[in-house]
């Protein structure tokens, strides 16, 4: 099992502070630092200093490690236009050697997309735009160099793009879908994705592997399996009650509904999403000041999964 770290920066971080989480990430060993791709905070949270763009972030880190993966988890639709995605992702690509992935999603925020300006349409139209973004986005990455690509959808019209820069990844880098696994959503992810995460959802996440299985049958391809879930993990229990208290939630909800716990429950939790098809887990770790929470990870949990 390949553990990343997965971060929510809307809920009040600077890139100074992901910094200081992606060179923990690096040091401890882990596959890989992503980071959500929001622009408002959630529930009580502040959200100071303010909102840090994802893809300015990870060309950033891109310069400032050397190891590990970056990417995002997820990118809306509704924030950029594909083509100029492609070029940002290729770019990042390029400035990391090779190191991006891109997570892509239909956007579901309305609170975000008000205060900043930004169209929020219906959610079938989301998704007909975000079936159209990804085909886009894996055409722009794939077009070899000499060729130009085109692309005539309802929402989005490509003609006779250079689809330039190209990534160092070939043939491009790893797209991430996601979701509920729904009709659509499978067979969007078994054309097109090269990882399926399942975000939050123990109890659920067999059933949506399946559904997306069964969709790849059909295409022929062979995609990765993931699961995100928030991490609270410590050697004691005053530690697990510390660091469930900083991030505002209860420790035995926790424990039902995440990686929490004692090292050994964190492993035994870990073991059961492998059961369930998943050889990747996203931790989201909530409390970005904590780096001793990723030490406690990387030395207790990790050598064991």
């Amino acid at each position: 099992m390949q553990l990343r770290i997965f971060t929510e920066p809307q809920q009040g971080a600077s890139y100074d502070d992901l910094l200081q989480i992606a060179r923990a990430t690096q040091e401890c060993g882990f596959d890989a630092f992503f980071r959500s791709d929001h622009y408002l905070s959630m529930g009580t949270a502040s959200g100071l200093p303010g909102p840090t763009d994802a893809w300015v972030t990870l060309a950033a880190l891109a310069r400032e490690t050397s190891r590990i993966r970056l990417g995002t988890l997820v990118s809306p639709v509704t924030f950029r236009l594909p083509g100029p995605l492609a070029i940002s992702v290729a770019q990042v690509d390029a400035m990391s050697g090779g190191r991006v992935e891109l997570g892509l999603g239909a956007g579901w925020y309305r609170a975000e997309h008000d205060a900043y300006g930004i169209s929020f349409p219906d959610t079938a139209q989301r998704f007909d735009r975000f079936a159209e973004q990804v085909e886009i986005v894996d055409g722009l990455l794939r077009t070899p160099a000499g060729a130009t690509y085109s692309f005539a959808g309802r929402h989005y019209r490509l003609t006779d793009s250079p689809a330039l820069p190209k990534p160092v990844q070939s043939p491009r880098p790893p797209i991430i879908l996601g979701g509920g696994a729904r009709a659509r959503g499978a067979a969007l992810a078994a054309r097109f994705a090269d990882e399926f995460n399942v975000g939050f959802d123990k109890a659920g996440t067999a059933a949506k592997f399946a559904r997306v299985r069964d969709a790849a049958a059909i295409t022929g391809r062979s995609l990765v399996y993931s699961a995100a879930q928030v991490v609270c993990v410590g050697r004691t229990d005053a530690d697990i009650r510390r660091r469930a208290a900083a991030i505002g939630r209860d420790p035995a909800e926790l424990r039902e509904n995440g990686v929490a716990g004692t090292p050994d429950e964190a492993i035994a939790t870990i073991k059961e999403l492998e059961a369930s098809g998943a050889t990747r887990l996203y931790l989201q770790v909530l409390d970005l000041s904590d780096l001793d929470h990723l030490e406690t990870i990387a030395s207790e949990v990790l050598p064991h999964v």
